[in-house]
């Protein structure tokens, strides 16, 4: 049985700043294990369940967007993805590869944090789920159910995991329903900054998790030239 206190599996080439986080997390009352680099991490993986890993891009030997995208291949642990890579084209990869979000350096511990908490959130368990789930009503997308001020999706194994943009613009589209929103709009409301492109790729995970055919998509459709609508079901 897993315990209830979620344990973090940091994995960076950086020695002081391994530490610093470690400290920083546990004196926030997480249970921390530390990895200097990918093939570290895969060992503790092995040996560990994790309920997220903090995983640097940048480290000599297999860097962190092939981990991730190595990952993501076998198991659904969340990433929250460090680098000093700020620009547009890097956060897309990391997207792309399957992290739930990015951070860049340098941060801010409480930023750190925050974000952290909303991926855990997101990703908590059926009962906590169950629980969070009092007046709000949800809007129907087949076999889910996305509570949008709450930014929990479910279906009928339980929650689906969403990461913080996917969570966003699945949001910004529910609360607007039926309307169609341009990537600019989508960009702007949900505060993802990027390209067209960035807004391209949420879309398309974001189907791969609600339709039945994201080739063919009944809930999250496209509108030639102009952007972007949620059809729900009534």
């Amino acid at each position: 049985m897993r315990e209830e206190t979620p344990h973090i599996l940091v994995v960076d080439d950086d020695t002081r700043l391994r530490g610093l986080l470690r400290k920083y997390l546990m004196d926030q009352g997480f249970r921390v294990t530390v990895a200097a680099n990918s093939q570290d991490a895969r060992r503790q993986l092995v040996a560990l369940d994790f309920d997220l890993i903090v995983l640097d891009r940048m480290m000599p030997g297999e860097d962190g967007l092939s981990l991730t995208r190595s990952l993501r291949a076998e198991r659904d642990v969340p990433i929250l993805m460090l680098t000093a890579m700020a620009e547009i084209g890097a956060r897309i990869d990391g997207l792309e590869a399957g992290v739930d979000d990015y951070l860049p350096k340098p941060f801010e511990p409480r930023e750190l944090l925050l974000r952290i908490r909303t991926i855990l959130r997101r990703t908590a368990g059926p009962a906590q789920a169950a629980s969070a789930a009092t007046d709000e009503k949800p809007v129907r997308l087949g076999a889910f159910e996305f509570l949008a001020d709450r930014e929990i999706l479910t279906g009928a194994g339980g929650p689906v995991r969403l990461t913080s943009a996917e969570a966003s613009l699945l949001r910004v589209l529910a609360k607007n329903a039926g309307q169609i929103l341009s990537r600019d709009d989508l960009s702007r409301m949900c505060d993802i900054n990027g390209a067209e492109r960035t807004i391209d790729v949420q879309v398309t995970r974001l189907r791969r998790k609600i339709e039945p055919d994201p080739r063919l998509p009944r809930y999250l459709q496209t509108i030639r030239g102009r952007g972007y609508v949620l059809r729900p079901d009534e």
